[in-house]
Formats: structure tokens, sequence, C-alpha cells
């Protein structure tokens, strides 16, 4: 018999016994006051400490993906002029959108690639075509050049954020698994700032422009050396048959006292036996099509809130108010930053949903104050300031919900059999959406103007809230088994 047969034989029998004779009673003990992976109160917690330092490097590929959204915003004039299509509008949209087309098409394959090889080799992979897309763009000597390199980097960006939801909830211990989870977006916003802040100099330094797609290359590099270190999720791991890797990743994410339990509540729903029965027709047409129905809204109305068009095209739209865009960059990077603590201090003690609420609900007043900079009851100078506070308070209330928690509570919700595939579905109705508002964003701006464009964007704002109110899950503090168990169908 093969280590993987003697694997799963072995795990059937422990997990018939942790149910026949464990878990009910446990069950009925502790009920809620169940945590960690199966874990009691009796033996307290585990520490965070031994799972922090894999999530971190894992966050890499959101630093790189912030890094990727933003380095166009700055550069994007210098850009055009060098090569040669300044003032094209859609040629413009263009080198910003074709990267999100690239993620889509990585998105797709995300899932696939995340249970074929692993979580951590995933990672790996998604960092070669950003350095790859990245040293194509930096060298680039006209529009196509450019366009190409933008499309490989793109599928890097769409592997990447979704792997690193997928490999961060499940090597989290479930009291800290929003945190850590807000750890990308917080990741992303550094990304950001970095990005703004090397391209400050693009429009005073011919060719400036170039250094600024050579930096990503060395944070990609170091992406794939430190994931070489980092443990592999023991849900993979078990799901594959390989129940003794899983439990050694346990020890080293946990600690000794903690690993039985762990394996008992992974063995409960994540059965190796099962690995390879799933098929995608499950998604869209079985138990698990609402809640791909969910993400994909989720991910659908957190682009149409018009947050992105904020990331890269905010530069374009202070020049017209006639705010230095420098200086007012490096308010929406800070107001992203605060926002993404805010959110890692609030998500594992207000829960995923109020913070989601909370979020849509602060965007809907954002782009009031942005709308009536539009009209004519306030002067010009008022209406700069209406407009410029509307924007840094969207992008301040994006951060604290919509921005983190529709990947953190997707990876939650899906079981493990399903979730990277699952995971990536939802995620390419994000960049199919993401994309048209990057291509479209300037195009709208001049043929129907910031007061239609804004309520557009207000009104599904407000759309997003109601939706949460009906549909969402609170999964704050629950095992990922525990959630499963929940979002099971009544027979």
């Amino acid at each position: 018999m093969s280590m993987r047969g003697r694997h799963l034989d072995a795990y059937s029998m422990y997990k018939r016994g942790t149910r026949e004779h464990g878990f009910d009673a446990f069950d009925k003990e502790q009920g809620p006051e169940r945590l960690l992976n199966g874990v009691g109160k009796d033996i307290g917690v585990p520490s965070w400490k031994r799972s922090l330092r894999h999530v971190l490097v894992a966050t890499l590929s959101s630093f790189l993906y912030g890094y990727h959204l933003g380095v166009v915003n700055e550069t994007l004039e210098s850009i055009s002029r060098d090569l040669g299509f300044h003032g094209n509008t859609m040629a413009e949209g263009l080198v910003v959108s074709t990267c999100l087309g690239g993620a889509f098409v990585g998105s797709l394959f995300s899932g696939l690639i995340a249970d074929g090889v692993g979580r951590r080799r995933a990672l790996q992979l998604c960092a070669l075509p950003m350095i790859i897309g990245a040293s194509m763009s930096a060298t680039a000597k006209s529009l196509w050049a450019m366009l190409l390199g933008r499309l490989f980097v793109g599928t890097g960006m769409g592997i990447g954020p979704a792997v690193a939801a997928l490999y961060v909830t499940e090597v989290s211990p479930a009291y800290v698994r929003g945190t850590y989870g807000s750890f990308t977006q917080i990741a992303t916003g550094l990304g950001l700032m970095g990005s703004l802040f090397i391209g400050f100099p693009a429009k005073a330094i011919e060719g400036w422009w170039r250094i600024c797609f050579w930096a990503p290359v060395a944070p990609a590099a170091i992406l794939a050396l430190f994931m070489e270190f980092s443990v592999e999720s023991p849900h993979w791991l078990f799901k594959r048959g390989r129940a003794a890797d899983a439990e050694a990743e346990f020890e080293k994410l946990l600690g000794g006292p903690y690993v039985k339990s762990a394996m008992a509540e992974l063995s409960k729903s994540d059965r190796g036996d099962e690995a390879d029965t799933f098929k995608f027709s499950e998604l869209l047409y079985g138990h698990h099509r609402k809640v791909v129905f969910i993400g994909s809204t989720l991910f659908a109305l957190q682009q149409l809130s018009g947050i992105n068009a904020v990331f890269y095209f905010s530069s374009t739209v202070f020049e017209t108010a006639g705010v230095p865009s420098e200086s007012a960059n490096m308010c929406v990077g800070i107001a992203n930053l605060l926002g993404s603590f805010v959110a890692m201090i609030l998500m594992d003690r207000l829960g995923r949903k109020v913070l989601l609420i909370g979020s849509f609900s602060g965007m809907v007043v954002a782009m009031f104050l942005q709308i009536t900079s539009a009209t004519s009851l306030v002067s010009r100078s008022s209406g700069v300031y209406l407009s410029v506070g509307g924007m840094l308070l969207s992008v301040l209330t994006f951060a604290i919900g919509a921005g983190p928690v529709p990947s953190i509570l997707l990876s939650e919700m899906f079981p493990g059999r399903v979730r990277a595939n699952a995971v990536s579905v939802c995620m390419a109705f994000h960049w199919i959406v993401n994309f048209f508002v990057g291509l479209l964003f300037l195009r709208l701006l001049e043929q129907i103007g910031p007061l239609v464009l804004n309520s557009i964007f207000g009104a599904f704002c407000l759309l997003a809230v109601l939706f949460i109110k009906k549909n969402v899950l609170e999964t704050k503090g629950k095992s990922l088994q525990e959630i499963e168990i929940a979002l099971l169908p009544s027979e």
C-alpha cells in the first residue's frame, strides 16, 4: 500500500473514533466556546507568533499587487510622452487595464495552480511573471511593449492575492485570522505608498519611470526565495493525502499540544480521499453556488464602488481640481494605510459583517461629498475641498472593510475541497469589473462628468450595504470547519 493510502486509512479510523466518542460530547460541553481549529479553552490558545512570519512572507505578494496598481499613477504622463501616446485617453487606460486583463487570466488559473502544486509553490510561481513583466515594462520602447509587460505582471497579480488569501486563512489560528487577513490590505497600502514615493521624481527626471518599473523586481525575488523556507498549508497537505506532513506543519504553526485536536477538527471535513472529485459545475449548479454568488457579487460591488479609479487616476483628478498631485497622493496613501490599521484592530473584535456595512456606508457619505462638490451649490474653492475630502474619506472607509474583508471572508466560507477554485472564480469577477473601471474611467469622466459618475458609484455602495445585510454570514472567531458546517444546505 502507498504512503498516501496508509495516511488516509489511519486518519479515516482516527476521524471515525473522534466523531463517535469525542466530538459529540466536546461540542455539547463547549458549544460556541470552541476555538482555534478544534482547540478548547482548557489548554489555552496557541501563540500567534508561530504563524506570523509565514503570513508576513505571503503578504509580499499583496505588496507587489499594490505597487503595480499604483506605479502608473505618477508615471503615466511621462510614459505616454516617451512612448508617443500622450493625450490618448484610451491608450492611457490600456496601460492601466491591460495589467488587470492579465490578472483576470491569472485569477482563473490560481485555484488550479494552488491545488496542483500547493499554496507555497503557487506564491513562488506568481513572482516569476512579475519579475519578467516588470523588466519588460522598464525596457519598453513602444506602447505595445509596455502593454505586453503589463500583461505579464497582471498574470502574477491575479495569482498572488488569491493564493495569499488562501494561505493566510489556512495557516492562521482562528482568533487572529481576521487580523492576519488584514495584513494583506496593509501590504497593499504599503505597495501603493511605495509606488507613489518612487514615482514623485518621474515628471522632473527624464526616464525615471523606468526605475519605477525596475524597483519591484527585488521584492518579487525575495518572495520567491523566502517562501522556500515557509510552511505549506496543512489543509492542502491533508487534502492531498499527506496527513503526516500536515501534522508536522501544524506543529510548526500551533505547537505540539494543539496538533492532535487541530488534526481531528481538520479530518471532519477536509478528507483527502475526496480531493480529486471536485468539478467546476459544483460551483455553478451545486450547493456551493450560493456562496459563489455572494462572493462574486461582493467583489463586483467592491470594484463598482469606484475605489480603484482613485488609486489609478488620483493624480489626474487632483491636478484637474488644482491640487498638487504629490501632496494629494501622499494623503491618499496615508488614508489607505490608516484605514488598514483600523481594520487590523477591529477585524476580530467587531467582525467581518459589521466592518463591511460600516465601510460601504462611509463610502456612500464620501460619494455624496464628491457629488456635492460637482454641483453649483458650492463655490469653486469649497468644491475642491469637498472633492478631495470625499476622495480621502472614500479611501479611508474602503480600507476599513470593503478592501480587506471580501478576500478573507470568501477564503473562510468555502470548504477546503473547493476553496482554491471557488475563490479563483469569485476573484475573476473582481478583475473583470476592475478592468473596465480602469479602461473607461477617464473616458466616462470626459463624457458624463464627475456628478453623474460619482452618483453611479454611490448607488453601488448603497446597494452593497443592502446586499451585505441580507446575505453575508459572520465568521469571526469560528474555525474553518465550524463555518463549513454552518453553511451546509439543509436536507
